[in-house]
């Protein structure tokens, strides 16, 4: 039986990809940037572009059977937001691919930081799958709208140490110290570098969204 399609929009190096696979979707990814490091089919090309490229009026042909989509986050980071004085050129491209994902039709999910503009989103930690370290527990907290309804999640710090992976600094990620290596074991990924996972999504995440997608597709390619 041939497993269900899903198309991978702004992928990045794959977190989120290699949660869908577990739960059972062939993936292939989509990125404006080189991504040599992304786990399975990827295409070099403008995420929103791509999906337009699939119209043909108001038709959309996708060999696809579900869309998962990160637009870029640092418009809406706590960094960003925290510092009105500073000008904010970053794009806001939630909009726009919610629009073209409702127009395919298919069913889809949108993952961004909190603070962004997602409607009726879950929010997951890494406390909710167990993800840490010796020194405390992953605090990686992500939203996810869908066209389909999702569980919500459960933080589990309530004053428990805490780790963080984000930003770049030479000396480890800001904020905790962590070292290349402890973010992939907090991250449970092992084919990234520093920078990729800054910006990843945790496999555990997407696994098990990946699980309820599935229910939304009928479990088997169309």
């Amino acid at each position: 039986m041939a497993k269900p399609r899903l198309l991978d929009l702004f992928c990045g190096a794959g977190g989120a990809a290699v949660g869908y696979y577990r739960a059972g979707f062939d993936v292939v990814g989509v990125d404006i940037r080189p991504q040599p490091h992304y786990p399975f089919p990827f295409r070099q090309m403008d995420a929103l572009a791509f999906l337009e490229g699939h119209r043909i009026g108001d038709r959309f042909y996708l060999p696809f059977d579900a869309i998962h989509a990160s637009p870029p986050c640092q418009k809406f980071t706590r960094f960003q937001t925290s510092q009105p004085q500073r000008e904010n050129k970053h794009p806001d491209l939630i909009a726009p691919t919610r629009a073209l994902l409702w127009a395919t039709g298919l069913p889809w999910v949108i993952e961004n930081v909190p603070g962004s503009p997602l409607v009726n989103y879950v929010q997951l930690c890494g406390t909710d799958f167990g993800l840490s370290v010796p020194r405390g527990w992953l605090w990686r907290h992500r939203w996810f709208e869908a066209s389909f309804p999702l569980t919500q999640g459960v933080c589990h710090h309530r004053g428990q140490p805490a780790v963080m992976v984000a930003g770049h600094g030479k000396d480890g990620y800001r904020g905790s110290g962590l070292s290349a290596a402890e973010a992939r074991e907090a991250m449970q990924i092992d084919w990234m570098n520093r920078d990729e996972m800054a910006q990843a999504v945790p496999p555990a995440y997407t696994e098990w969204i990946g699980a309820q997608l599935l229910t939304a597709v009928g479990g088997v390619a169309a």
